[in-house]
């Protein structure tokens, strides 16, 4: 896979998880004002249910976004060693030595 192509996906999938948290968020925060509404409490702050919402996406969005969250971290993974290979040419290089899969020999 190209380097433009990994980040690219890497950038995508982590974009993915995040939204998909924040679309909890939002939608717990809907709930708990509707229900706050619909049982009489007409002064409810928007800004207690957005916290209520923020402490009961936690554990919920780890639970319920897992296939996203994992691949979110196997992309971050497949990056990191790219970077990490590149690293190690680099030095490589630096130091005289060249390598057979090294593109620059």
């Amino acid at each position: 896979m190209s380097k433009a192509r990994q980040g690219s996906r890497l950038v995508a999938d982590v974009l993915a998880y995040v939204g998909a948290r924040l679309v909890l968020v939002a939608a717990l925060a809907a709930l708990i004002f509707g229900v706050a509404r619909l049982l009489g409490v007409e002064e409810f702050p928007l800004v207690i249910a957005i916290l209520f919402a923020l402490v009961i996406a936690l554990p919920l969005g780890i639970w319920l976004f897992a296939p996203l969250r994992r691949r979110a971290t196997a992309s971050i993974a497949a990056f990191d060693e790219q970077r990490r290979k590149d690293r190690e040419q680099l030095q490589a290089r630096l130091r005289g030595e060249t390598s057979p899969g090294d593109p620059g020999a």
